[in-house]
């Protein structure tokens, strides 16, 4: 009688994005997967994230693309104010974002975190309301504690837990040293749609500053969006929601439009997301035992539109060099081909995404020039960096 060996097993710290698109692909080689999530329920969250280029045949692979198409926000125009509230342009979003019609997917957030959770329920184990508290690793596996009491070992440990990524500390060190501020701050949250958009976001600019709407449908609310320059990030406001809303109530104290309404819906909304636009940047993301992924790992920022996809591709292509590897071999190949894709998209940065928010007046008109004459221009060619890495078959899948 053959015995066959025991499933390798891993615990995955994060249940976004990245974590459960891991745990579907270790599932699919043959891996014992389970997750831990500090939340007590997924994270829905209705704000609108893009799925572009590899990460479409990512998802096209996880056989979930026909319930993201469905899904597929399709977002007709994208208008541009001034500081007087009057309109410079008005542009199909993929004029601003490089994206294609039919290979470009822009949902929300939690129709995609439903999917990616409903595909592996059934087959993985999630633990809701707990987080790591110690990772021990040695030569026969990774000893893990958990915030909730009790302790687990296993083969692997993984950290798909965001920008801000306790397993990334405990592992490398604290996030400053990987942490590459792009000199802005934002907030999104939600208010009433007061002013009765449809599809479309209005974006008002002055110097340094931005204030945006953004209409997924047809519905009673809108997402709202602030950003603003800031050299350093203010790290007395992380984690302090008051300190949050004054230093916005501050910034955009004598902004005209519809500002002082975002300020008022930004005082009594619940759901404020508040952070520093950053990357993180790291030399390597595996260290024994232990790998990262997503924004805990290589973070874009939103101005390269590219988090989402980073964190589809980087668990397909981690899970596929382990598929038939030893840890270390996997890790490796893991980071050999998966790196360039990475490093071109948070490059976009530089191409163009931070130009959206121009800090000075002169910068600002070259801005406003630019959209204007983009108007008038033919459809854009896709951007390379989004499709930059062909997704190899792995263990036949």
């Amino acid at each position: 009688m053959t015995r066959t060996a025991p499933r390798r097993t891993v615990l995955i710290s994060g249940a976004s994005i990245a974590g459960p698109a891991l745990a579907f692909w270790l599932n699919r080689h043959g891996y014992e997967v389970t997750v831990v999530e500090k939340a007590g329920t997924l994270r829905s969250g209705g704000y609108p994230i893009d799925v572009r280029g590899t990460a479409l045949d990512v998802v096209e692979r996880m056989g979930i693309l026909p319930q993201l198409r469905d899904a597929h926000i399709d977002l007709r125009r994208i208008t541009f104010l001034d500081g007087d509230g009057d309109e410079v342009t008005s542009l199909h979003p993929h004029a601003v974002t490089g994206g294609v019609t039919g290979r470009d997917l822009e949902i929300r957030r939690g129709d995609l975190t439903d999917a990616l959770y409903t595909a592996v329920r059934d087959d993985v184990e999630f633990l809701f309301n707990d987080s790591v508290d110690t990772l021990d690793q040695n030569e026969h596996g990774v000893d893990v504690t958990f915030h909730g009491g009790g302790s687990r070992r296993f083969d692997l440990v993984f950290g798909a837990d965001g920008m801000h990524s306790r397993t990334r500390e405990t592992l490398f060190g604290p996030e400053e040293q990987f942490h590459r501020h792009l000199g802005y701050c934002f907030a999104v949250f939600t208010m009433p749609n007061t002013l009765g958009l449809s599809r479309e976001t209005v974006m008002w600019n002055t110097p340094g500053r931005a204030a945006a709407v953004y209409a997924v449908g047809d519905d009673e609310e809108v997402h709202a969006f602030l950003n603003f320059a800031r050299p350093d990030p203010p790290y007395d406001a992380f984690g302090n929601p008051d300190a949050q809303r004054a230093l916005l109530a501050d910034v955009f104290a004598d902004a005209g439009w519809e500002v002082p309404g975002i300020l008022g819906a930004l005082h009594d909304a619940d759901d404020v997301f508040f952070d520093a636009v950053g990357q993180i940047r790291m030399p390597r993301w595996t260290s024994g035992r232990a790998a990262l992924l997503g924004d805990a790992a290589y973070a874009p920022s939103f101005l390269t539109g590219q988090g989402t996809s980073l964190a589809l591709v980087g668990a397909y292509m981690l899970a596929g060099s382990l598929a038939d590897r030893d840890h270390a071999e996997g890790f490796a190949a893991y980071e050999h081909a998966t790196r360039d894709f990475v490093t071109l998209n948070q490059d976009l940065v530089g191409e163009g995404g931070a130009t959206l928010f121009p800090t000075t007046a002169q910068a600002l008109d070259r801005r406003n020039a630019r959209l204007r004459d983009l108007s008038a221009m033919p459809a854009p060619k896709p951007r390379p960096a989004h499709s930059a890495l062909a997704l190899p078959l792995f263990g036949g899948h």
